[in-house]
């Protein structure tokens, strides 16, 4: 089935206060349109919102779910400006400006929640405990996510974002992907092809690339990889929130999730065996956790 992307233009906030030009952020958007219970779901570092096909299609008969590009990413726009992907209240700025785009086309006031992969959960915790937001979240779920980032994971992930490989083929291509996400669990072959083909570009020569900004990773070059700390923030927050983790995972640690068990929103925390780094919620069980969370 062909899923309609949409496009919305938002501006472009900068940390060197230089007026920008605007960019556009692409989303598919599921079920009724006017159906006020909403969720947005947000992809990681380097995915796109295809990702979310598999829980959309569950979700669509109870929820408007509406999943975003992140700029830089699938069809979203490349920021003109590599140091712009850098300036972390730009992806703040742009969730505000969906959930208000979102807002504006109902009379009544939306009940939002926020489905987060990885750096789709740090936007959403971030939104979360912002004061006075247009629309609160009402649930949070975070997939291998929390408020503490060994640098150990993120010198790991710097050793393949950014680097911009070409392939002769999409099988190639594909394989390639699977190696670099084994740590994404047990996908089914139809799985990965998903993936693969909302992650590839065609380039005119024939080759096949990834679909994202290859300066989306200037973060890694420009700084000292070190643990990112983030208790501050977790511990502001107050809505339910559900964490998968990844048993094997090496960016949400086991002591991580027990913290955020018992600090800030104190999470409910489901491991999954098997899987490292991250949960995509594509398989059945992956997307029951979060149904049934969402809709009891």
């Amino acid at each position: 089935m062909k899923i309609p992307v949409k496009r919305l233009l938002v501006p472009t906030q900068s940390g060197d206060g230089q007026k920008k030009e605007p960019h556009y952020i692409a989303y598919t958007d599921w079920g009724d349109p006017q159906n006020p219970h909403v969720v947005i779901c947000v992809h990681g570092l380097t995915r796109n919102c295809r990702d979310f096909d598999y829980l959309a299609r569950v979700l669509e008969s109870d929820c408007r779910v509406i999943c975003v590009d992140v700029v830089g990413r699938g069809q979203s726009d490349w920021l003109e400006h590599a140091h712009d992907y850098d300036y972390y209240p730009l992806y703040l700025s742009d969730a505000m400006s969906l959930v208000a785009h979102i807002q504006s086309q109902y009379d009544k006031g939306i009940t939002l929640e926020w489905v987060g992969i990885s750096m789709g959960g740090l936007i959403g915790m971030i939104l979360a405990i912002q004061p006075n937001v247009l629309v609160p979240i009402k649930k949070l779920v975070l997939s291998d996510i929390g408020p503490l980032i060994p640098a150990v994971a993120l010198r790991r992930i710097a050793d393949y974002v950014g680097k911009d490989p070409r392939f002769d083929s999409f099988e190639a291509f594909k394989n390639y992907m699977k190696a670099i996400s084994v740590s994404f669990g047990p996908l089914t072959e139809e799985q990965w092809n998903h993936m693969a083909i909302h992650s590839a570009h065609q380039y005119e020569d024939g080759s096949y690339g990834f679909r994202y900004d290859p300066r989306i990773a200037i973060s890694f070059k420009e700084h000292e990889i070190q643990d990112i700390y983030l208790w501050e923030q977790w511990d502001q927050l107050k809505v339910p929130t559900l964490v998968l983790r990844g048993m094997q995972s090496d960016v949400l640690t086991i002591e991580t999730a027990a913290q955020m068990q018992a600090r800030g929103a104190k999470a409910k925390v489901v491991e999954l065996p098997g899987v490292g780094h991250a949960p995509m919620i594509m398989d059945d069980q992956q997307i029951q956790i979060v149904r049934d969370f969402i809709l009891n």
